[in-house]
């Protein structure tokens, strides 16, 4: 889908992802921030901030906390969940390929479960890196795609079913390149990190996404058809008849030189 498209798909389903248990909070925002050292007025940029539950996790541990979203809805949903919190933000409409900032603006620029949507991740990453400080970090918490091809193939059909708007889930060893060609310097890669421990239910995860009827029967088969093999690489678990996904991301963190 086109960029515009998958805008205007998440400006109808905004709302889903304020309440949402997999974008509210998990182990890798936890993670992140233990792995920061941010000064006390720090300024942080979120990219593609959704409803900005990643944002709003430094509030009051930065000065300056920004949210960056190409659709509408998804900005008045961090700015009404900051407010409810009393957490004072900014706004700005934009891809992730053209920030509208200038050079060395934040300490922290990050995104979370959104790179996968981006048209090109490569520019998308160079901007990050720009808009960072001398000395400032680049976070990205992201869906991990698989190194087995035929297993990745597999992920990839079942994150299209689930949400039409997907790109493509990277691998860590993806990223890797990703940010040494911005001129990072890594300083964390993890992978093989779970957004859910103990993962979502299939019906909870395409309720999320909105990802219709006919989409989460199509998942419910291919995951039911695949090899025991496939399911346990993918972290795919079942209790009953329902399977659980466990929504697998990797995390990189680097700084900028």
């Amino acid at each position: 889908m086109s960029k515009q498209a998958a805008s205007e798909r998440f400006n109808k389903i905004a709302s889903n992802f304020v309440t949402s248990e997999v974008h509210a909070n998990s182990p890798t925002i936890q993670k992140l921030h233990g792995l920061l050292d941010l000064p006390a007025n720090a300024t942080v940029c979120d990219v593609a901030c959704g409803a900005g539950h990643l944002a709003l996790s430094f509030g009051g541990k930065a000065s300056r906390i920004v949210g960056v979203d190409p659709a509408p809805n998804m900005l008045s949903a961090f700015q009404g969940l900051a407010e409810s919190k009393g957490i004072r933000v900014e706004a700005f409409r934009s891809g992730a390929e053209n920030l509208p900032f200038e050079d060395g603006s934040f300490d922290l620029v990050m995104s979370r479960l959104a790179p996968h949507h981006f048209r090109d991740i490569q520019k998308a990453v160079r901007e990050m890196a720009r808009i960072a400080k001398k000395g400032g970090y680049v976070a990205v918490i992201d869906l991990e795609g698989h190194p087995d091809p035929g297993i990745d193939e597999f992920n990839h059909r079942l994150e299209v079913l689930h949400d039409p708007t997907h790109g493509r889930s990277y691998t860590a060893s993806h990223w890797r390149e990703l940010f040494e060609r911005a001129g990072l310097r890594i300083l964390t890669l993890e992978n093989e990190l779970s957004e859910k421990p103990g993962g979502v239910p299939i019906r909870r995860w395409c309720e999320i996404a909105s990802s219709g009827a006919e989409a989460e029967l199509e998942i419910r088969r291919l995951v039911r058809e695949a090899p025991p093999r496939v399911r346990e690489e993918l972290g795919i678990t079942q209790n009953g008849d329902e399977f659980h996904m466990p929504v697998r991301t990797v995390l990189i963190l680097a700084q900028k030189p």
